[in-house]
């Protein structure tokens, strides 16, 4: 899946989705385009280096998830226990796209507005 592609996926999960670029001020940072929901990180990915996209995940899921894809590495600048990363170059786009919802749908119910 193409940024563009991955970017209009983020976009149509909910009118509630925002995206930002809010690390401008920080030079290695600046590119770093990040989908919220809530005002909450679900989603985020540098621009100028689109090889991993990094999402949130239960817990419980994501030994199994490495287990089972090649393409789940490391998130970035995340902690591993509830974040994944996952390398857009070998990850299946139905995956990659099922695993985005998964986060999407896990910061939603977390921090849904009353």
């Amino acid at each position: 899946m193409n940024i563009e592609d991955y970017r209009e996926f983020c976009l149509s999960l909910g009118a509630d989705v925002e995206e930002k670029l809010p690390f401008t001020a920080f030079k290695y940072a600046s590119g770093v385009l990040v989908f919220y929901v809530h005002g909450h990180m679900f989603s985020f990915f540098d621009c100028d280096n689109f090889s991993v996209i990094t999402l949130k995940c239960q817990p419980d899921h994501i030994e199994e998830l490495k287990e089972q894809h090649n393409c789940i590495v490391k998130p970035f600048n995340m902690s591993p226990k509830y974040w994944i990363g996952i390398d857009v170059n070998t990850a299946p786009d139905i995956l990659l796209q099922e695993l985005t919802r998964n986060s999407y749908e896990i910061v939603k119910a977390k921090y849904r507005r009353k």
